[in-house]
């Protein structure tokens, strides 16, 4: 799991409960029923109505990926097709087929299986970037419905403070409780912008950047199962790949490093 989504969102309303508590307020102030009803119950009620019901089912389905996914690992794909590469020179590329059967990525299985079967590489690579970019799509539409939340609930939140300040305005006949009921009235804006910044944008974003990497981790495999249908030399198709990712990707060691290491193990 990525702890960065949880300790930024912990941080996020922490920082909320500090000022609030430093101010002298307190927190049970901020959570009044009606306005976060309004503000969550109607900004998931447009969410749907800009959508299909397939969209938003979808949409909230990526959620748990978004909080406990955690990026691929370049190095471990690419020691992957590395060995995998190793065993087409020494058994054939029908040695292939046994491997696909054992892996857990269902991209790559269908890949390997291709090439046992013997699959011309350019209908290959189409068939590959095909499915990248149906994944790509897909994730792009649940980036886009959380990022629409975003947008609609500061508004909504809006809509409830002249809800709220309406009824205030009915009551200037009693000044002591006006105080109350305008601090009351502004919390729907709070929550609206809460909402908005602190879930549905950074849901949005978390899920375009693991679907950024996740497409940088089928296109590794994609260029190097390519490469190994080819009959691509391992050390030489080591260095390719390992050119295809940023040098921060490797987890405690360059490029280098990283390329030292199998060889050694080669």
């Amino acid at each position: 799991m990525d702890p960065s989504v949880i300790i930024g969102l912990l941080l996020a309303f922490g920082s909320v409960v500090a000022i609030v508590t430093m101010e002298g307020a307190s927190v049970t102030a901020l959570l009044l029923p009606p306005p976060m009803i309004l503000v969550f119950g109607a900004t998931l009620a447009v969410g749907l109505a800009g959508n299909t019901l397939k969209d938003t089912v979808q949409a909230f389905k990526a959620i748990p990926k978004a909080l406990i996914g955690k990026p691929s690992k370049p190095q471990e794909s690419i020691d992957k097709v590395i060995a995998l590469a190793e065993k087409a020179r020494s058994e054939g590329l029908l040695a292939l087929e046994s491997e696909a059967g054992d892996t857990d990525d269902p991209f790559l299985a269908r890949a390997l299986q291709n090439v046992a079967d013997g699959t011309d590489a350019d209908e290959l690579r189409t068939m590959m970037e095909d499915e990248i970019g149906t994944r790509s799509r897909a994730d792009h539409a649940n980036a886009r419905f959380f990022a629409a939340l975003g947008g609609y609930a500061p508004t909504i939140g809006i809509i409830g403070t002249v809800v709220s300040l309406t009824h205030v305005l009915e009551n200037l006949s009693d000044p002591t409780s006006l105080g109350p009921m305008i601090a009351s009235a502004f919390v729907a804006t709070l929550w609206g912008l809460l909402s908005a910044n602190f879930i549905w944008l950074p849901f949005s974003a978390r899920i375009t950047r693991l679907s950024e990497l996740e497409v940088e981790r089928m296109t590794l495999v994609m260029e190097g199962i390519l490469a190994v249908q080819e009959g691509a030399q391992p050390m030489l198709l080591a260095d390719r790949l390992r050119a295809m990712v940023p040098d921060h990707h490797f987890k405690g060691k360059g490029k280098a490093d990283a390329k030292e290491n199998v060889r050694s193990a080669a």
